[in-house]
């Protein structure tokens, strides 16, 4: 299929066939991968990087291939890297004994119809959150620019990386360093962290520390996402293991090692303080996007008179959405599967006498939540990327709002012994809107790759249309194989030793139980909220002060609910990107020397994430593979060889920045 034209535009592929076919077999196989791997470690990958990287490959053998085509394996493949976060959500129902399987349609069902209503969300937003927003969107950045200096024969291309081929340099460089880094990482010859964990106070009675991730994937993040994104997650985590995790075992006392202790602490008190500062980020958030979010719509339903009217090519590519009437009636038409999952699932948990009630109530929550978390997760999104906003804090919030009107509206109507199926009716309806927001969290990203390469937005979102039902066919089969095999940790009857330890279903599952049974500490989420309250203030007075210095609310959130392994090599890499730019500012070419520093993190991001997805197949298939250590099949050295790993990987991790910086900065001065 060809894009629309306007008057005298090239002709040019981008919603194919055998782009779609491409696609869909990468979204295959990178799901079945992602839900395992997300299950195990608690982590999904993004991966619309790594697909770009395939399909380029595939597609420069194949004639006529265009940057625009690549686009479109990428948005279809997308939806592998988020509709599998479902994971963190649906194997609660398994955790609290009420499956002990996962029914293919009902879970095909949630998946499915809860990923459409998150693309046809996101449509009416793209204009208050791309189009019209400075937000960085740095997987979407990075994915844009792999794209470019991946068609040698667009203007693009030619436009975005310097004469001599620097830019493409920069991007493989990026790519092959940070690969080969990983798999030293994998075979345990580099530490995969540095970190420390330590008593504190006088009767050591409480316990802080770090962790630094090796990663070169999220010290990429850091350089796209900017200075003060990377400032505000420093502050969160400062909050959170400077002050919440000490301050909380000092009023809980547990023995043990210092990292099981401030782990645990982290985990059973600071994510829902993180969880409670989140929730406040996201309403200001959603009320200073009322007015973007009304002018979207406007622009909607502008393109859409167009369209009626003949026009449609007086607007430019990038603004030909998917007509907002048809974005309408898709939206209605989901409805009708979800009505039927939420009645049909209240009839078999034993609350048939108030289906109606249950139906009725259910559909207008999916409704409104849905849009809410759509329109956070892509500011989220966009503020820090894909990977690593926080979807779990998302289920969080949703979960305690469900379980919350469930006490409220319903269970007072219900015997005393119904107590278990509220539980297993608040998972399944947050199950639906979780679908939602995972695919609203990467859906944005994806048009703001399209929006840089000039691609068409009504075939990316038909494209991923066509993605998400591709997942939600993979999804079921796979949770239910490594159900059989494994288990998951919490389970009735699993083997706690083999079972996956699937920690955010885990953690929302408790929290249904807590809220209905009224056990949770409510307290925790407050704090959260109090500290939300006074970042926004802060933020707001740095705004006045008209300064460039800012205090985004949701990356200090960030900051306290992730663990540290994850935000403080972002903030490593924000301090890093902050200074190079710096620098390329007083040199004789700063623009050309920025953008190679983008490019290079760009590459720095592809390389991990295709050779970690690759390990995630190695570690899902290690015994019919052969590999003796399942955990980490590629290990060399045990772990009496951890410290060693510690000194050679941080100073390996350092020496690498240094080069590769000081190497592009080179290229830049040298740049015409």
């Amino acid at each position: 299929m060809n894009t629309p034209l306007q008057p005298g535009a090239e002709s040019r592929s981008e919603l194919t066939i055998r782009g779609l076919v491409i696609g869909i077999v990468i979204t295959v196989v990178f799901t079945a991968a992602n839900v395992f791997f997300g299950l195990k470690a608690g982590l999904t990958f993004a991966t619309s990087i790594p697909a770009a990287v395939i399909s380029m490959a595939i597609l420069r053998s194949m004639k006529n291939s265009t940057m625009q085509e690549n686009n479109i394996v990428q948005t279809v493949a997308s939806a592998a890297g988020t509709l599998s976060s479902i994971i963190f959500v649906l194997p609660g129902l398994i955790i609290i004994g009420w499956w002990n399987g996962f029914p293919f349609w009902i879970s095909f069902g949630i998946c499915a119809t809860g990923g459409i209503l998150g693309v046809m969300y996101t449509i009416p937003l793209r204009r208050a959150l791309v189009t019209d927003s400075d937000l960085p969107y740095p997987e979407g950045v990075a994915c844009a620019e792999v794209l470019k200096v991946g068609s040698s024969s667009s203007q693009e291309a030619a436009e975005s990386v310097e004469s001599g081929g620097s830019g493409l340099k920069a991007v493989i460089a990026g790519a092959v360093v940070s690969a080969v880094f990983y798999v030293i990482v994998q075979t345990r010859v580099f530490a995969t962290a540095v970190s420390d964990y330590f008593h504190v106070g006088s009767d050591k009675s409480a316990a802080t520390g770090f962790d630094f991730s090796l990663s070169f994937a999220l010290f990429a993040v850091g350089h796209l996402v900017g200075l003060w994104v990377g400032v505000a997650m420093l502050v969160g985590a400062l909050i959170g293991w400077g002050w919440a995790v000490p301050h909380f075992l000092l009023l809980h006392p547990a023995s043990g090692l210092a990292s099981e202790v401030a782990q645990g602490a982290w985990s059973h008190y600071v994510r829902f303080v993180g969880a409670g500062t989140i929730g406040v980020a996201a309403i200001w958030t959603l009320a200073k996007l009322v007015k973007p979010v009304i002018s979207g719509l406007t622009g909607a339903m502008r393109a859409s008179r167009a369209r009626k009217s003949g026009q449609l090519h007086t607007l430019p590519r990038t603004e030909h959405d998917m007509p907002i009437g048809m974005v309408g009636l898709i939206t209605l038409l989901c409805l009708i599967p979800v009505g039927w999952l939420l009645g049909h699932f209240s009839n078999v948990s034993g609350l048939g006498s108030h289906t109606a009630l249950l139906v009725t109530g259910g559909i207008i929550f999916v409704v409104i939540l849905s849009f809410l978390v759509s329109a956070v997760c892509g500011y989220m999104a966009g503020l820090i990327g894909s990977s690593n906003s926080p979807l779990s804090g998302v289920g969080i919030l949703v979960v305690i709002i469900a379980a919350l009107l469930l006490v409220l509206g319903v269970k007072s109507l219900m015997p005393a012994d119904a107590g278990k199926a509220l539980v297993a009716f608040a998972l399944f309806i947050t199950s639906i809107v979780f679908a939602v927001a995972s695919i609203a969290n990467n859906n944005l990203q994806d048009l703001k790759t399209g929006q840089l390469v000039d691609a068409t937005p009504s075939l990316q979102q038909w494209a991923l249309v066509i993605g998400v039902i591709a997942g939600a066919i993979v999804i079921p089969p796979v949770l239910d194989l490594l159900n059989q095999a494994y288990g998951f940790l919490g389970a009735p009857g699993v083997d706690p030793a083999r079972a996956l330890p699937a920690p955010q279903a885990g953690l929302i599952s408790a929290l249904a139980q807590g809220v209905i049974t009224g056990n949770i500490d409510w307290s925790l989420i407050g704090i959260g909220a109090a500290i939300g309250v006074a970042i926004i203030v802060v933020d707001e007075l740095l705004g006045l002060a008209g300064k460039t210095v800012r205090l985004p609310p949701l990356a200090v959130g960030l900051g306290i609910y992730l663990p540290t392994s994850t935000t403080l090599m972002v903030v490593v890499g924000a301090l890093v990107g902050a200074w190079f730019d710096k620098r390329a500012e007083r040199g004789p070419n700063p623009e050309p020397t920025k953008q190679l520093g983008v490019l290079l993190a760009s590459g720095l991001i592809v390389g991990e994430s295709l050779l970690g997805v690759i390990v995630a197949a190695l570690v899902a298939f290690s015994d019919k593979l052969g590999f003796s250590n399942h955990d980490a099949p590629l290990a060399l050295v045990g772990e009496s060889f951890h410290t060693a790993g510690i000194w050679i990987g941080g100073i390996a991790f350092v020496a690498t920045v240094v080069i590769l910086y000081r190497w592009i900065a080179r290229m830049g001065r040298g740049a015409a």
